[in-house]
């Protein structure tokens, strides 16, 4: 998964989208998700916390983020090396949301560990496949949380947790559509449109970009028409850094813009 979102406008700057701006973009598109072609969220509020802090537990790291000593350019998901502290990050953000909406820390949850097992095969498009032979911390973490969602989801609607896993890979990948890189041609498949039970039901999702700032979704899911998004970035004039301080500096001193998009 991205650790920071790193990417080049057409200015020629380079920008950088931290995980929880992600996160939170994701929970936006939660927020107005469902009309009278898509079922409303069941239940709204917890399904759209999830969605919005599903990926705060790179927070830690967005208080330090580092650049590649080889390269000199501010880490990626290509250049993160695995540390078995991130796991612990990862368990500090499901505790923290089970402290207020377990539901919502449940879906976390198994949106983390799904990362690693291909989404649980419930994308067919775009394509994902987890790495393989994982590290041993990793495969203790999967099994320890898996039992433990298991559990969680024997005093709940399983059919109804599952809908809202798969409903929060699709907002997961329209967050990472819209922030990296410019709008391009894709589909999203299956999407669910009910609670109906069935783990791979749903429709193709195509998004086609009208321009550069404006997107078209056929079919269209949201409660409003067109949707406008807003995504907060730091820009920099260069792509590369002379070390790590050099990095956190500029990016503590960059100026919060925003990218605006509308999907219609």
């Amino acid at each position: 998964m991205l650790h920071m979102i790193v990417r080049k406008l057409p200015s020629g700057q380079t920008i950088a989208i931290t995980q929880t701006d992600h996160s939170r973009l994701a929970g936006f598109f939660a927020a107005h998700w469902g009309n009278d072609a898509f079922a409303p969220l069941q239940p709204y509020e917890s399904v759209t916390r999830a969605a919005v802090f599903h990926d705060f537990g790179w927070l830690r790291y967005e208080t330090q983020p580092e650049v590649d000593p080889a390269s000199g350019e501010p880490r990626t998901f290509t250049t993160m090396p695995f540390r078995p502290e991130q796991l612990d990050a990862y368990q500090w953000c499901v505790d923290w949301l089970d402290s207020v909406d377990p539901y919502s820390a449940l879906l976390v949850g198994m949106h983390r560990v799904g990362l690693w097992k291909s989404r649980y095969e419930t994308i067919t498009s775009p394509a994902w496949r987890s790495a393989p032979n994982l590290p041993q911390p990793i495969q203790d973490f999967i099994a320890r949380e898996e039992l433990r969602q298991t559990q969680q989801r024997e005093s709940l609607d399983d059919s109804q947790v599952w809908t809202n896993y798969r409903l929060l890979q699709v907002w997961d990948l329209l967050g990472l559509y819209f922030t990296t890189r410019e709008p391009y041609e894709n589909a999203i498949e299956p999407v669910p449109t009910a609670y109906d039970g069935d783990l791979h039901s749903g429709v193709r999702m195509s998004l086609h970009p009208l321009d550069g700032c404006r997107v078209a979704f056929d079919p269209y899911p949201f409660d409003v028409r067109p949707l406008v998004l807003h995504i907060p970035y730091r820009a920099f004039d260069r792509s590369s850094f002379e070390s790590t301080a050099d990095f956190r500096k500029a990016y503590f001193q960059a100026l919060p813009e925003l990218l605006t998009y509308q999907v219609e």
